[in-house]
């Protein structure tokens, strides 16, 4: 199971512009509505709800807003990253600068769970996620997490 088989192109945020965690889920819910067609509004009550049971920020500058819905057919993803970073109620109180977004369907069952794992693990990878941090563009964000997903 390899990220770049659900992330989205368009749905990569090289800079987000939020302050809060609903700026910054609004803001990658729009960009992962506007590169899949679904719809923004129910993308972002999906992971409002699940942020509602408990913070996905992770920590060490990390979160992954994950959820399911009913009409997708396979996973989604998206990503964002803020340099300045962003209070998302992460476990270690700390500021979030790196979000991968994560839709799976409403039935499944393990391939979420793989995903978010795979997730974690190449997260843990501290050359990883200064590359994400340094990088230029939308385009460059892609090619570090396309080849950290080829590697891993």
């Amino acid at each position: 199971m390899r990220i770049l088989d659900s992330l989205k192109e368009g749905a990569i945020v090289a800079e987000l512009n939020a302050t809060d965690k609903k700026g910054v889920l609004s803001e990658l819910t729009a960009s992962l509505a506007n590169a899949s067609g679904l719809k923004q509004e129910e993308l972002l009550r999906v992971l409002l709800e699940r942020e509602r049971l408990g913070s996905t920020g992770i920590g060490g500058g990390i979160a992954i807003p994950h959820g399911k819905l009913k009409p997708l057919q396979s996973m989604l993803m998206g990503f964002g990253r803020s340099r300045k970073g962003v209070d998302f109620d992460a476990m270690d109180g700390k500021p979030t600068h790196l979000f991968f977004l994560l839709l799976a369907p409403e039935d499944s069952t393990g391939g979420h769970l793989k995903m978010l794992a795979r997730i974690s693990r190449l997260l843990k990878n501290t050359v990883f996620k200064e590359r994400l941090m340094n990088a230029a563009d939308w385009r460059e964000l892609y090619m570090v997490i396309e080849k950290e997903d080829q590697e891993f």
